[in-house]
């Protein structure tokens, strides 16, 4: 039995057809890069592993049972947009979520529940490299800094698989390289499952242990929506052998396009 299941997974609004017969299956632990041109339902995908979309048709597995329809603490999301609350320091944005979990009515914890809360966000603050920024409000931190921020946020549930929506677009070059640093170092630490969608496929190259790439095998010019994108390559990229073939694989089908 696979970590993740997805059987025959349509979505559409209305009658436009953004994906279509997606039948996929996800070991734990890997880490997955998804391609493609804008509008191919990449992130409608995501969305629907968070359980943000509802599916149209189908059903994902996780772990042998149906995939909640709704977000919970097993899926942790990382967005492009930093998702922190400003009126809150770096502290306290990791712990709220578990200090709303013990106490749902105040959000605010006490005595020994609190002092494990804390401890728990400053360990995910040491992974993050931001420990010396524990006391400041996110207008305070770079943009890196409050990306580690969003990640360390995702992490604090210890999530059975994290998803990443673009979430070093927004950086310098300079940033990119070190967060790409940071989450392949939390990747391979804590044997998580990850689910990336980049415009950039050389990070999904330099990131992934396995790159899907969304696009639509079947065109109707009388009808542009008839038809959904699907994942048209499934390729390994675990060993630089891999890699290689999945970068010629791709260079060829751009060039018999």
């Amino acid at each position: 039995m696979s970590f993740l299941s997805v059987k025959n997974v349509y979505k559409s609004y209305g009658d436009n057809l953004v994906l279509e017969r997606l039948n996929l299956n996800v070991e734990r632990g890997e880490f997955i890069s998804m391609v493609g041109a804008s509008g191919c339902g990449k992130s409608t995908f995501l969305n629907m592993l968070l359980g943000k979309e509802a599916l149209s048709k189908g059903e994902i597995f996780l772990e042998g049972k149906s995939l909640s329809q709704e977000p919970d603490a097993e899926r942790g999301i990382v967005f492009q947009k930093y998702s922190v609350f400003p009126h809150l320091t770096v502290l306290q944005n990791i712990m709220i979520a578990d200090e709303f979990s013990q106490a749902p009515l105040l959000g605010w914890t006490f005595g020994a529940t609190k002092k494990n809360i804390k401890q728990k966000a400053l360990d995910f603050i040491s992974i993050v490299g931001l420990t010396a920024a524990i006391h400041k409000y996110p207008n305070e931190l770079s943009g890196g800094m409050q990306q580690r921020l969003a990640i360390a946020q995702a992490l604090m549930k210890s999530p059975k698989i994290l998803l990443l929506d673009e979430p070093f677009g927004a950086l310098d070059p300079g940033i990119r390289a070190d967060m790409h640093e940071l989450i392949h170092d939390i990747w391979q630490q804590n044997n998580l499952t990850i689910f990336m969608v980049t415009h950039d496929i050389k990070e999904g190259f330099e990131l992934g242990s396995r790159l899907w790439v969304f696009d639509k095998l079947r065109h109707d010019p009388q009808a542009p929506n008839a038809y959904g994108a699907q994942v048209t390559f499934d390729l390994p990229l675990t060993t630089k052998k891999h890699k290689k073939i999945a970068q010629e694989t791709l260079e060829e089908s751009s060039q018999n396009v």
